[in-house]
């Protein structure tokens, strides 16, 4: 679904970026896409797209439309649309999704429900 310039076209578009030498300590809700490429703990929010950079250090529950993610978290994904681990990705914690690739390389440990009925009723779907 995203291709090799995805990146750079959604870094461009994004409302907010959380830069490489960036740390944020707290829950972040927002609507607009968002690139993260340095360290968040808290809850993230977001009702557009999500971008997880490689050298990202995650450690929050995550809420989504949809998500490319190629650095590690620690904490519970829910996607309302589709989700792309890329296979840089290190990923603990359970994901939720509507659809999903992952890519060979890629680290997962927790488990994966694929529900539709359940993700279309996400307040992050509204």
């Amino acid at each position: 679904m995203f291709n090799k310039d995805s990146k750079e076209i959604i870094t461009k578009q994004a409302e907010t970026i959380i830069g490489p030498q960036i740390k944020v300590k707290g829950n972040f809700h927002g609507q607009g896409n968002v690139t993260i490429e340095g360290s968040v703990e808290g809850d993230i929010k977001t009702t557009s797209f999500l971008l997880v950079g490689d050298k990202a250090v995650i450690n929050a529950n995550i809420e989504a439309k949809d998500a490319k993610i190629s650095g590690e978290t620690k904490g519970n994904i829910k996607i309302s649309g589709y989700l792309e681990i890329t296979s840089s990705a290190k990923i603990t914690g359970d994901i939720e999704a509507l659809e999903l690739s992952i890519e060979k390389g890629a680290l997962l440990n927790g488990n994966c429900l694929m529900n539709k009925n359940k993700i279309a009723t996400s307040p992050t779907n509204s």
